[in-house]
């Protein structure tokens, strides 16, 4: 794919995400050869990026929440140190510079997501996520080590 194509879908993509789909084109980079592709910086909000070659692509900086990422090639892909994409999960999960962690589309400091209460999980997608939670402090602890768990969640519930 040349640059000038892969601007011109990324600009459209900008458009569609800030327009909440009503004018511009949601990307469709599926199966794209982005080796090496400086995408510092691009708003890939919900790209269709599976398969996509991103080897040794520059992704600082890149918002790639809620991207298709399966089966993606990201190896040597510029990222921040610390940085990790977690796949195969309900969400898809990424670690940026061993404190930002973004699952789905919520983005915030690890020592935050350690310590949200209930209410404020269930406030991003309700049930899923008050079941997904507890898993997500395991991905947190295992990438940047074990911390605090908020207390609420060694609380059994009466049914």
């Amino acid at each position: 794919m040349n640059i000038s194509d892969l601007n011109n879908i990324i600009e459209s993509h900008k458009v569609y995400v800030t327009t909440f789909g009503k004018d511009g084109k949601k990307a469709n980079l599926c199966d794209a050869n982005l080796r090496d592709a400086d995408l510092c910086d691009a708003n890939l909000c919900g790209a269709d990026l599976r398969g996509a070659n991103l080897r040794g692509a520059n992704l600082c900086d890149a918002n790639l929440c809620g991207a298709d990422l399966r089966g993606a090639n990201l190896r040597g892909a510029n990222l921040p140190d610390l940085t990790y994409v977690i796949m195969g999960e309900e969400y898809v999960i990424t670690i940026t510079n061993g404190e930002y962690v973004r699952a789905g589309c919520q983005n915030h400091k690890s020592e935050d997501w350690r310590s949200f209460s209930k209410d404020e999980i269930a406030e991003m997608d309700g049930r899923h996520a008050l079941k997904f939670y507890p898993h997500l402090l395991d991905i947190i602890d295992f990438y940047l080590g074990k911390g605090e768990r908020p207390a609420w969640l060694s609380i059994k519930e009466s049914k």
